[in-house]
């Protein structure tokens, strides 16, 4: 039932084939935008049933994918995303310094049964360190579920079973002392603390006795920062770009609430590293990206387990969406492309409340929902290709110079003319400029990977040209994500903590009209939105 439900969702992707290509999109139809913030799931279904919203994303629940299949009133869309879930390991710690051990970890989970008994088909079993859907996965060419085959590995290399069928390590007398499992609880995670009892289960048939301990979510992060456990599950929202393998991995990151939680330390690995993030090009950020992959396979230091889709389902009145194997259409494409008969307002549902909404310091999935279609970057990534398309820049160049006897990269963005700000001033590259240097200056924490090696912007009529202190072809990514500010609103900030609400304003398709904290977050229409 489950994989026949999934081969169905995923036949209804072609639908919506009347959606305007990128370049050919104009001003929305919509004229008043709401994000009903609605908690519970079982009050976000009965509000799509009833026609109160008319988009509900991040479908997880498998009893809710197959009630809406059968609701002829709605559209299902599914698309891989970049969801990736992990079984961590503290390679500090014995017995997960032994790699032959976490490769035999590999072997002994079996990812195919938890999907299927978890998620009913609906997510993939991962067998990769970077989600499905981005360009640089390189998928492992190990075995699948093999126990007899981990066993067999750990024999080889030593390892014995005590009579109660606890493995002993190689070289010691007694058996592998308890180990525990750290996870959220089943109250505010159900599915993860699943899967953690599941995997428990596994590495108990390979012999080592670990138990999951439940806790809450904020402590169990505590504890990961301070390094202090065995082995956790933990599930990340990444990327196309590869650029969570340095922060994983690194050993310059593995320092208290750094992100290199396993604790891996291995040279070979750190120069596979350092090629991919400072890769001049994309040829040779591949390149690299495939070295550090294959390195990572041969290290294990965490284990993938399962990628789950995202699915969104929309009322069938709407039409035009753009969706795509990588994306459903709760998107701003999408708000930019939709068609009604009659209805001029659309209702997006909003799972959290979205309570910062200063494009500086929002963190959550929630808050940018709302803010990506008030703010703009330079550039853009195409739903179906997951290339670069331009977006306020026209177009870009990137240059590789000497100075000072150091190669560094150079960007030079034409910035396309005739864009406003929502307030119906100019936008251009003196804009850009404002915005990279108050990001610098200002060290805010979300963006300052982004910009400190910016050496120096030069803005002279619509064309922006950066200089960079280091050599990298990631630059490009990270300056042309960046949501453009206006210089009006910087120049008048004393705060950037701080955003009054009449300064949220950007060059987005809605601007900022109201929000009701615990009901909705209302945007209407901008008329002088740069697309005709």
């Amino acid at each position: 039932m489950g994989l026949a439900l999934l081969l169905a969702v995923y036949l209804l992707l072609p639908a919506q084939g009347k959606a305007a290509p990128l370049d050919e999109l104009r001003r929305p139809s919509i004229d008043e935008l709401y994000f009903l913030i609605i908690r519970d799931n079982d009050a976000q279904l009965l509000a799509l049933e009833g026609g109160q919203i008319d988009l509900l994303g991040d479908i997880a629940r498998f009893s809710d994918i197959k009630r809406l299949s059968d609701d002829e009133r709605v559209k299902l869309f599914l698309a891989e995303g970049y969801h990736a879930f992990f079984l961590g390991l503290n390679l500090r710690r014995s017995p997960w310094d032994r790699a032959e051990l976490r490769q035999s970890l590999w072997e002994a989970v079996n990812r195919r049964q938890i999907v299927r008994d978890v998620f009913g088909g609906y997510a993939l079993p991962l067998f990769s360190f970077l989600p499905p859907a981005s360009p640089y996965t390189l998928v492992a060419s190990t075995s699948d579920f093999n126990m007899k085959a981990a066993r067999e590995r750990l024999r080889q290399k030593g390892w014995r079973w005590s009579k109660r069928g606890v493995l002993i390590c190689p070289g010691e007398d007694k058996p592998l002392p308890k180990m525990k499992l750290l996870t959220p609880t089943a109250q505010v995670a159900p599915t993860t603390a699943e899967i953690a009892e599941r995997i428990c289960e596994s590495m108990r048939s390979l012999g080592i006795p670990i138990e999951t301990e439940p806790m809450d979510f904020s402590m169990m992060v505590a504890r990961l920062d301070r390094r202090d456990f065995d082995a956790y599950v933990i599930a990340w929202e990444l990327s196309r770009d590869p650029d969570s393998l340095y922060a994983f991995y690194h050993s310059s990151m593995d320092v208290p609430g750094g992100y290199n939680i396993s604790g891996i330390r291995k040279p070979d690995l750190d120069e596979a590293l350092e090629s991919l993030k400072y890769a001049a090009n994309e040829a040779e950020a591949r390149l690299a990206a495939e070295k550090v992959q294959t390195l990572l396979y041969e290290y294990i230091p965490q284990v993938p387990i399962y990628s789950r889709y995202h699915i969104a389902a929309l009322q069938n009145e709407w039409q035009c969406a753009i969706a795509s194997l990588y994306m459903t259409p709760d998107n701003t494409y999408s708000l930019l492309s939709l068609r009604h008969e009659n209805k001029k307002a659309f209702y997006w549902c909003l799972a959290e409340e979205p309570r910062n909404l200063n494009p500086l310091s929002a963190s959550s999935a929630y808050e940018w929902q709302v803010l990506s279609v008030i703010y703009e970057s330079l550039l853009a990534v195409d739903p179906f290709t997951l290339e670069d398309v331009p977006w306020l820049a026209e177009s870009w160049r990137l240059d590789t110079v000497s100075e000072g006897g150091k190669e560094k990269t150079r960007i030079t963005f034409k910035i396309r003319e005739g864009v406003k700000w929502q307030d119906g001033s100019p936008f251009g590259a003196s804009n850009v400029k404002a915005t990279i240097e108050f990001l610098k200056k200002s060290a805010i924490p979300r963006y300052f990977d982004s910009v400190k090696d910016v050496e120096r912007v030069e803005a002279a009529d619509n064309t922006l040209t950066i200089t960079f202190s280091g050599k990298s072809y990631w630059y490009l990514h990270q300056i042309g994500g960046l949501p453009m500010l206006s210089a009006g609103v910087l120049s008048s900030l004393k705060d950037w903590r701080r955003l009054p609400e009449e300064d949220i304003i950007g060059t987005g398709p809605f601007s900022f009209s109201k929000y009701k904290p615990g009901e909705y977050v209302k945007l209407d229409k901008n008329e002088l939105y740069w697309r005709k």
